[in-house]
């Protein structure tokens, strides 16, 4: 979708929450702004995820793909996050743009995107990233510095060009939202919670308390 959705009217910084019946048309509408008011990493998002044995463990994410499906983000299949994906396949996103004083939840299954989706994205990185990536044994153990940096230097040796393959171990996932909640400051911490809940193929939706 377009990052530049236009804003309905009212959807103004200290507005409320205009009634809705489609979570990623006012998703699409509120990201339209943050990329223009936020000042750094509009698409940040906290993904939380779980261990088998029920222990949580969240950490900053960016967003790299949005539609009707879900939401796309990229890492180390055999980091910590994407280990417990795979073992776990349920995970709770978080946006907050806090100069617009916004915040947004999302609750879901996961699922791989397809491997064309993961080899796209990684050829559309910078070299730079690309070496990165294939040279990190993601939150495993690292002796020390220099062992990342000699890794570097010897895929940057080996893929002098710009034809470094996607390793098959890094790719995407997409989760799936099962709860979306926009919630918007507002003054005397009157804030507007508008809940989606899926249901069948439409969502049921709601206000919250705040």
């Amino acid at each position: 979708m377009s990052l530049t959705t236009e804003v309905p009217a009212g959807e103004a910084h200290g507005a409320g929450i205009p009634d809705a019946t489609d979570p990623y048309g006012l998703f699409e509408a509120w990201f339209a702004e943050a990329v223009a008011k936020e000042p750094n990493d509009p698409n940040a998002m906290c993904l939380a995820t779980t261990t088998p044995d029920g222990w949580p463990s969240a950490r900053m994410v960016l967003l790299k793909g949005r539609d009707d499906r879900g939401f796309v983000f990229y890492t180390n299949e055999q980091s910590r996050k994407g280990g417990e994906l795979l073992s776990n396949p349920r995970a709770a996103l978080c946006f907050h743009w806090k100069s617009l004083r916004r915040q947004v939840r999302v609750e879901g299954t996961v699922e791989r995107v397809t491997t064309a989706e993961s080899d796209a994205y990684f050829a559309s990185r910078s070299r730079g990233s690309r070496i990165s990536a294939a040279s990190s044994d993601q939150s495993r153990p690292l002796p020390s510095r220099a062992e990342f940096e000699r890794r570097i230097a010897e895929l940057e040796a080996r893929y002098p060009g710009d034809t470094l393959p996607r390793p098959p171990h890094w790719g995407g996932f997409r989760v799936l939202p099962l709860r979306i909640e926009f919630w918007q400051d507002m003054p005397f911490r009157m804030h507007d919670r508008l809940v989606f809940e899926r249901a069948g193929e439409g969502w049921t939706t709601g206000r919250l308390f705040p």
